[in-house]
């Protein structure tokens, strides 16, 4: 393989420029995708997955106001900084409910050579048009995607999150079907996805899309949203419960055999510091 429903919150101003609603930015991300990324961190997301620690980014159409071409012109800012594997990585929230914006950005992008990175957890994937038109448009600009795999069943995921995860294996199937290289995330949370029967499918479900699976990550629940939820006045649906134990972790590492995903350390001046 080669390396390199709001139905959309994004708005256009009159000239047809998408405009993207952006909750914040980090210049100089290093866990969201390879090497270096200047990081957009997108407003708006559905799902109320009750570990999120960024409630903030929850609602809709609010946020900075920024086209592509002000994004790009801050980031090329930081390029030295990005060798031959950083670029950009879009996340949330949820980038896809702002897929114009994005494929705006995201073409742009690849017109300047920056390599263009999708953190999402797919809850917006349909079929459906005129939307699977524009997300095949934006998978043309994606080099990598950063898909979250929740929970493997879709009754315990639509409790955890609100909603159901057929559409997001779906999109996993597209991947598949168009050799789109994919990291896949989960985050471990005592009492609600740490558990191995669960874990174990959803370690033998990545083996079904082993060819575009270049790196399997566990991200350990933390605590440290919760000063979000008190200043929002909401309830924190975790309460009590803490941070999985490094032996869970190195658990659910095993049972989702991470170590067989390493086509990461195939891609330009990969180290390992």
């Amino acid at each position: 393989m080669k390396i390199f429903e709001q139905e959309q919150s994004s708005v256009a101003v009159a000239d047809e420029t998408p405009i993207g609603y952006v909750h914040s930015i980090e210049t100089f991300g290093s866990v969201d995708g390879p090497g270096i990324r200047y990081v957009l961190f997108l407003q708006g997301c559905r799902m109320r997955c009750q570990f999120c620690h960024n409630p903030d980014t929850w609602n809709q159409g609010v946020g900075d106001e920024m086209t592509a071409d002000q994004i790009l012109a801050d980031a090329e800012r930081y390029k030295a900084f990005w060798g031959k594997q950083g670029g950009i990585t879009t996340s949330g929230g949820e980038a896809l409910l702002q897929i114009d914006f994005l494929i705006d950005l995201f073409k742009k992008a690849k017109a300047k050579g920056i390599r263009t990175c999708l953190d999402t957890c797919g809850q917006p994937f349909t079929r459906k048009q005129p939307w699977f038109d524009k997300f095949e448009e934006l998978m043309r600009y994606t080099d990598i995607s950063l898909v979250d795999i929740k929970q493997i069943n879709p009754r315990e995921h639509k409790r955890l999150t609100g909603w159901s995860n057929e559409n997001i294996f779906d999109m996993l199937s597209y991947m598949l079907e168009h050799d789109k290289h994919v990291w896949i995330r989960h985050v471990l949370v005592p009492q609600r996805t740490d558990f191995d029967t669960e874990l174990i499918q959803i370690g033998n479900y990545i083996k079904t899309i082993a060819p575009i699976v270049d790196k399997v990550e566990v991200l350990p629940y933390h605590t440290m949203g919760v000063s979000k939820y008190e200043e929002l006045g909401i309830d924190y649906p975790l309460d009590g419960i803490e941070p999985p134990t490094q032996a869970r972790v190195k658990n659910a590492e095993k049972l989702l055999h991470t170590t067989d995903y390493t086509n990461y350390q195939q891609y330009p001046n990969y180290s390992r510091a």
